[in-house]
């Protein structure tokens, strides 16, 4: 049986501030949040005197490719697995996997595999059905019949439009797998959203435009992501999300000169333009290759995608003077609200364990998922057996 773990002295991040306090955790929820918790027997609850350290919700990457990426510079290209261990030790207590470019070599069958050894592993695990191509691959025949049958899958993604890697997607097409997951979405209780990747193609979100214009399809079903790849781009995301879609930034590396914002820049430049703040969140592209293709479609560079660079996007929020409580939802609350994970992205009591004790630089230090410490000191430990955090 999990023991209780008492967490004294905690400076709560709801993910507004919310001061000092105490949480109780058991059973993988939080059972209580107030000031002066009563003492605990011993043999029932440990305890643990955090003086006062930062806790904030766990963060959940919508976008990770927990099977490996890449594969675009041939077979030897290819990039390994997404481990449990280096989620954990970014921060990341929930994700969502994707298949990417490659939906040939890399199977449904084993992404919905691996979410589910994930699950095992003690992170709370979703993932997409499709890839880049159209149609959408699926498990069982179809997208509706994937997200209402399978367990772990929340809609499709990511689907590719604006890049020349895609299927050429028409309006149409998008419209109908668009509907496909919204239906999906009503008939099952979950999110069923569709996940877009959107490439530097000049053409941008004109598709997902198109189909707003000309259905009666919710925004919300809509997620576009990589939208700061290109800075003509994020405007365009930004006037999107005015109108109710959700868009996602990309936790790439971006050298000088580039026609990019880092997702620290496009996040400080989309909360300054009114834009609704709930409607921004960023992901990491974890095990996603991150190409660079030459004027003639040959592969120049590659780098690959780090699950911790979610962690370091809001590390540098923080130091550049935004407000912690101002960024964290779109790590945590906004995420969950959009994939509808209602115990998810906040600390209160009735929602999961998940949390992320920071140390004096932003960073990780200690990380709990389903009440189970996972990281300490920045190392990650067993769920069982592990050594209390100081």
């Amino acid at each position: 049986m999990q023991p209780l773990t008492l967490l004294r002295n905690a400076d709560l991040h709801d993910p507004e501030p919310r001061g000092l306090a105490d949480v109780l955790v058991g059973g993988g929820a939080i059972l209580a949040v107030g000031v002066g918790r009563p003492e605990l027997p011993e043999d029932i609850c440990s305890v643990v005197d955090l003086a006062g350290q930062r806790v904030i919700p766990g963060f959940i990457d919508a976008h990770v490719h927990v099977t490996g990426g890449g594969g675009e510079a041939g077979p030897r290209s290819r990039v390994g697995r997404v481990a449990a261990e280096a989620l954990a030790a970014a921060g990341v207590t929930s994700v969502v996997g994707v298949l990417g470019t490659d939906g040939t070599t890399r199977t449904l069958a084993d992404l919905v595999a691996s979410t589910l050894g994930l699950r095992e592993e003690g992170l709370s695990a979703w993932c997409w059905t499709g890839s880049y191509e159209v149609p959408p691959i699926t498990l069982t025949g179809s997208v509706r019949s994937d997200v209402v049958f399978v367990d772990p899958i929340l809609g499709v993604g990511e689907i590719a439009i604006s890049d020349h890697r895609s299927s050429q997607p028409t309006a149409d097409e998008l419209a109908r797998i668009a509907a496909d997951c919204h239906v999906a979405g009503l008939m099952s209780g979950k999110a069923g959203i569709l996940h877009l990747h959107v490439g530097d193609g000049p053409r941008g979100l004109e598709l997902v435009r198109r189909v707003l214009d000309r259905t009666e399809l919710p925004a919300r079903v809509f997620h576009p992501t990589h939208v700061n790849r290109r800075k003509a781009l994020f405007e365009e995301a930004v006037l999107l999300a005015r109108r109710g879609c959700t868009v996602d930034v990309t936790a790439f590396p971006v050298d000088d000169g580039d026609d990019a914002w880092s997702a620290p820049e496009a996040i400080e430049r989309y909360l300054a333009s009114g834009a609704p703040p709930d409607r921004i969140t960023c992901s990491s592209d974890g095990g996603g290759c991150l190409p660079t293709f030459d004027g003639d479609g040959h592969l120049v560079r590659m780098e690959v995608g780090d699950p911790a660079a979610v962690a370091r996007a809001l590390a540098a929020l923080v130091e550049h003077g935004l407000p912690l409580g101002a960024v964290l939802p779109i790590f945590t609350r906004n995420v969950a609200a959009l994939l509808r994970l209602p115990r998810k992205g906040r600390l209160q009591v009735g929602c999961d364990a998940d949390l992320v004790v920071l140390d004096g630089a932003h960073r990780p230090r200690h990380v709990m998922a389903g009440g189970r410490f996972l990281v300490i000191e920045g190392r990650n430990v067993t769920p069982t057996g592990d050594p209390r955090p100081r």
